[in-house]
């Protein structure tokens, strides 16, 4: 048995990380898995990609040059938009490999022509970090269902055409992937349903594996000593809220503003602080009601999991999201989670079991979320235990593993 995962990276990015976590999780359970990307970080020997700088400029200019259909759109939104329009040399790459199946993952940014998938002459399993694969290139629709029929008139690119853009790279998928040999994987139940949804995959057979994580990395950690090591207060509560752009509206940190200040007026305001990881403090500050930390950007998993561990509480405010990684890796170090009820949260986070799903959009019930998990400390405990039970029971890297590998094993008996 011997898969090959395609990915833009393996470390940078949560689906890539994702999509690596896989990688080596296969490794773990004794798979040859090998694993081809474009930007290679890791020193993983079953990773392929090359570090050369002029392979890299070549890179940047196909990810530029994937682009430019997008600056027609002048009045367009400010989300991710990916045509998959570039030629590739992907295809000899993985024939050069010969794996019996290939395993998708993240593919945009310039690294995989859409039309090149039809070309493997391989089983595929296609792993859904996102919308993409099935959407006339958007990444998470908000609230447009077009690509249950076949986009044009896009919202995102703010067009009124029905021929733009997004009809047009449906139109290709549709006609490049018809005869595709296809299993679809996503993380969650919502993104499942949003996929059988949709005109492109309605009659694939789509299974749900949640993401793994290396739970010998991902544990709780004394919280004293994890706030000693990071320089932050041993005498508050610490709410971490973490994304590599607090300008993505998409990961709702406008929202998470109002109900931190609604929360620092209820009586909070000297008794927690909050935490910021993934960015850098704003340029311009704002009040937030609470002293605030920013970390900046952590690589390593250790680094993740004390702050984590430092914290009380971790909020996820997206206004529409799959399975974020960040939710799982606090869940597993046995920080309760506050998130909208949307999207695969629910998948993750228990209401009043592990953590609090608030009324999607409401800035009120946020914060009253937060101040939940936050108020009683014998409460905290039980929430803090079943949030590592839940990540025991359901999110072991081998788990995971085993289950992509009873799915490759299944398609291989019917090629």
């Amino acid at each position: 048995m011997k898969p090959l995962l395609l990915c833009k990276s393996d470390i940078q990015g949560g689906a890539c990380r994702s999509a690596y976590r896989l990688h080596q999780g296969l490794q773990t359970i004794g798979v040859p898995s090998q694993m081809l990307v474009q930007d290679k970080v890791s020193d993983n020997s079953g990773v392929i990609g090359a570090k050369s700088p002029i392979i890299q400029k070549l890179a940047n200019f196909r990810e530029s040059l994937d682009f430019l259909p997008l600056k027609f759109y002048k009045q367009r939104q400010n989300t991710t938009f990916w045509p998959a329009l570039v030629p590739d040399t992907i295809g000899s790459k993985v024939a050069k490999v010969n794996p019996d199946v290939v395993n998708l993952h993240w593919i945009c940014r310039g690294y995989l022509q859409l039309e090149t998938i039809a070309k493997f002459n391989k089983p595929l399993v296609w792993t859904l970090h996102d919308m993409w694969a099935f959407t006339g290139g958007c990444h998470y629709s908000e609230d447009c269902d077009r690509y249950t029929q076949s986009c044009g008139n896009c919202p995102q690119l703010q067009s009124n055409n029905k021929w733009d853009l997004s009809s047009w790279i449906w139109q290709r998928k549709s006609k490049s992937w018809q005869r595709l040999n296809l299993t679809v994987v996503t993380p969650s139940q919502w993104l499942a349903k949003c996929a059988k949804a949709s005109s492109l995959f309605k009659d694939i057979r789509i299974e749900v594996i949640p993401y793994g994580l290396d739970l010998q990395r991902y544990k709780p950690v004394d919280k004293e000593t994890a706030r000693e090591l990071l320089n932050l207060p041993q005498d508050k509560q610490l709410i971490l809220f973490g994304s590599m752009k607090t300008s993505d509206r998409r990961k709702g940190f406008h929202l998470l503003e109002p109900a931190l200040q609604q929360l620092s007026k209820s009586g909070w305001h000297d008794r927690a602080e909050l935490v910021v990881f993934g960015s850098s403090g704003p340029s311009s500050a704002t009040d937030l009601g609470f002293r605030s930390h920013y970390l900046g950007r952590l690589g390593d998993d250790i680094a993740l999991a004390l702050v984590y561990s430092a914290a009380d509480v971790f909020i996820a405010p997206s206004i529409q999201d799959n399975l974020p990684n960040t939710v799982l890796e606090a869940l597993a170090c046995g920080t309760p989670c506050v998130a909208f009820n949307i999207g695969g949260m629910p998948d993750a986070i228990e209401h009043q079991q592990n953590g609090y799903l608030a009324q999607p959009y409401k800035i009120e019930d946020l914060a009253q979320g937060i101040d939940w998990v936050l108020e009683n400390k014998e409460r905290h405990q039980k929430l803090s235990s079943s949030a590592r039970q839940k990540a025991e029971q359901e999110y072991p890297l081998e788990l995971q593993a085993q289950r992509y590998l009873s799915i490759f094993t299944e398609i291989l008996g019917k090629a």
